[in-house]
């Protein structure tokens, strides 16, 4: 009898140990998932074949900034990849884009649309968790070895420009240009650029395409994320000179109307009316302030930054819990009151910040921009943004379009 009951005791304690070897092996795994590949009918050797990393007990604070083409977005980028203790990527989902849409054939359906969200979803978690082998399912050709020349735009951030993730000649202390980090840096390791990403306390990511902030609820409720969204918005009518001049192509029809004075009857007015409808959309659900963004979210107008940089960049890092570096500090100093003539890069950051915000006053006619108040009157005023009742209201820039508002965060 004794021995019977000497055996149910070890059977117990068996039992109990291969449990907690089982839970523990279950929370030390990665926690990216791998159903925005299944979906799309991509392989999936990378979430059997990758490594695993630690599950985030460290508790890193996620930064994602949330915005949209020709927002300010680069700018407000810049913010994090010159702090030394945040690990910045450049639009990242680019890549996930650039593979899924050529699979698509019926544009954006909403089925298109959920497989897009759904994997941009589960790389966004697999980056905050430093795991950057998970973004190889996305880059084409696949690296090699873990290694490749074709990370989108590798020399906006920072930490993969500079030691030990690259190692170019000269003074360690040396920073790269965006141009010179791709010329003279070589081949990306992401090894190395994940046990970088690993060694900061904290990681931002910058994005153009997730459309609302609705569509990140899942990451922002993941307990394993310490997520907060920065939503960068700016005046519809701002974001429409700006694209015009940077993508003429694409805005050529915008361009021949300014142009001509004549509005063209094939005119694409989604180009205009998409930005106003997610922002719109998406700044409802800021507003409204719903319990599981608490703590969690930011609304940004570019032109208060532009006006303000460093006051409204300490509100920011205010918001995050995050000290400012003073590498920020002289960045904004050097990088707002500058020549804009002197930017090499269409996508550059130096300016005249409050100047550049007003620009586009004087890029679009009064026709186009009545047209853009009429689209966009909903957000326009949700955002805080004056109607030009006149073309002299427009190029007079002693009036002010922008409302006094104080967007707090959520906190």
């Amino acid at each position: 009898m004794q021995c019977s009951w000497k055996a149910v005791l070890l059977l117990a304690l068996a039992s109990i140990a291969i449990q907690y070897t089982a839970i523990r092996t279950f929370t030390a795994k990665s926690f990216h998932t791998c159903p925005g590949l299944a979906e799309a009918g991509l392989a999936e050797r990378l979430c059997e074949e990758g490594p695993t990393f630690a599950y985030n007990a460290s508790r890193k604070t996620h930064i994602l900034i949330l915005a949209t083409t020709r927002s300010g977005s680069s700018f407000v980028g810049q913010l994090f990849n010159q702090h030394l203790d945040v690990f910045y990527l450049f639009e990242p989902l680019y890549h996930v884009q650039n593979t899924l849409i050529p699979r698509f054939t019926q544009g954006k359906s909403p089925a298109d649309r959920r497989v897009m969200l759904g994997a941009s979803r589960d790389l966004l978690r697999s980056l905050y968790d430093c795991d950057l082998y998970f973004l190889e399912n996305y880059i084409k050709p696949p690296p090699v070895n873990h290694t490749t020349d074709r990370i989108f735009r590798r020399g906006a951030s920072r930490v993969l420009c500079s030691r030990p993730v690259c190692d170019p000649p000269g003074s360690p202390e040396l920073v790269l240009e965006e141009g010179d980090c791709v010329r003279k840096c070589g081949l990306l390791n992401l090894t190395v650029a994940a046990e970088a990403c690993r060694e900061r306390s904290h990681v931002a990511i910058k994005t153009v395409r997730v459309p609302e902030v609705n569509d990140l609820r899942a990451l922002v409720e993941d307990p394993r994320l310490n997520l907060k969204v920065i939503q960068l918005v700016r005046d519809p009518r701002g974001i429409l000179a700006s694209r015009s001049e940077t993508f003429r192509d694409t805005y050529r029809l915008w361009r021949l109307w300014y142009g001509t004075g004549r509005k063209p009857y094939n005119l694409d007015v989604t180009q205009l009316t998409t930005v106003c409808e997610d922002f719109s959309n998406s700044v409802s659900t800021g507003l409204m302030r719903p319990p599981w963004l608490k703590g969690k979210y930011m609304l940004v107008r570019y032109e208060d930054l532009a006006r303000n940089p460093m006051k409204k960049t300490e509100e920011i890092y205010g918001f995050l819990g995050i000290p400012l570096d003073s590498h920020v500090a002289r960045w904004i100093q050097n990088n707002t009151r500058g020549d804009p003539t002197l930017g090499k890069h269409k996508y550059g950051t130096v300016r005249n910040s409050a100047a550049t915000a007003e620009k586009w006053r004087f890029r679009l006619s009064y026709d186009i921009v009545a047209f853009a108040q009429n689209a966009c009157q909903r957000v326009l005023a949700q955002l805080g943004y004056k109607m030009a009742t006149s073309e002299e209201e427009l190029k007079n820039p002693s009036v002010s379009l922008v409302e006094e508002r104080d967007f707090r965060p959520f906190s």
